[in-house]
């Protein structure tokens, strides 16, 4: 059966047809498919959020750019009691971010996290860009140009949480630009002491820059005792039940990752 599928598809519509299958069938599984929260399926993170953990709820927006999880946390948390920590180091997208009037609970921050505590570059195409990152990408076949930089301050999860006398946190949503382990290296304290209840993440193009691999995290959260599941545009979540070399794809994909315990409890 493979010979003869193999010959009638040797040729240029056939192969067309196949590729165009295969970004449609892998849309739906979530790759490629997370680049915007409002059709991504996160919403499904506050889902299991609000039915697996009691509140009051503390929250990390690791890359906020212009509020757009942010706002989507608000959202889904109307009348529940949480406090929200935002990150965006970028001057002029945190000038942005600031024009929206906040409640109390929420604390927005003019730095990044990292693996440590100090100044970086950050690079970007334009002011306020979304693909702004701490590594110059070459995106020379989009016809981008990484032409602009600030110097930015970055800090440690760690250290900040002990700054602001924080001990737990519900959920960590990390958008970095390819720097999402480094966030997860800063904050060695928090998973050492088991807290850090969820981590969503973000792995795409970006991580061809910074020459990160899906397995990295693989190892990280298996580590700690976390499991990986990958999150559908439809809010589904399919669990990675082990790694393999085809998980490497470098189109803008969701995931997150929840210890293992969460999903046994049930507070409501």
């Amino acid at each position: 059966m493979k010979k003869i599928l193999s010959k009638i598809t040797g040729n240029k519509f056939s192969q067309r047809i196949l590729n165009k299958s295969i970004q449609i069938a892998q849309y739906l599984m979530g790759i490629g498919s997370g680049s915007g929260v409002n059709n991504s399926g996160e919403k499904a993170i506050f889902d299991l959020l609000l039915n697996k953990i009691e509140g009051p709820y503390c929250i990390f927006d690791v890359g906020a750019n212009k509020g757009q999880f942010l706002n989507l946390a608000i959202d889904n948390l109307t009348n529940k009691e949480y406090s929200l920590h935002s990150f965006e180091p970028g001057a002029k997208t945190f000038e942005i971010l600031t024009k929206n009037k906040y409640k109390d609970n929420i604390t927005l921050n003019n730095i990044g996290l990292g693996c440590d505590n100090e100044d970086l570059t950050l690079y970007y195409d334009v002011q306020g860009s979304g693909l702004a990152s701490l590594t110059k990408r070459k995106l020379d076949h989009f016809n981008i140009d990484f032409n602009e930089s600030e110097i930015v301050k970055i800090k440690t999860l760690d250290s900040y949480c002990s700054d602001n006398k924080i001990n737990h946190i519900h959920l960590l949503k990390i958008d970095v630009e390819g720097h999402e382990l480094d966030v997860l290296a800063g904050a060695n304290k928090m998973f050492l002491n088991n807290s850090i209840d969820m981590v969503t993440f973000e792995f795409g193009g970006c991580n061809i820059d910074t020459r990160t691999f899906f397995q990295e995290f693989w190892y990280f959260f298996t580590k700690n005792d976390m499991d990986i599941y990958r999150i559908t545009p439809s809010g589904y979540l399919y669990k990675l039940e082990q790694y393999k070399e085809i998980i490497e794809q470098y189109r803008t994909t969701n995931f997150i990752a929840i210890k293992k315990i969460i999903l046994t409890l049930n507070p409501g």
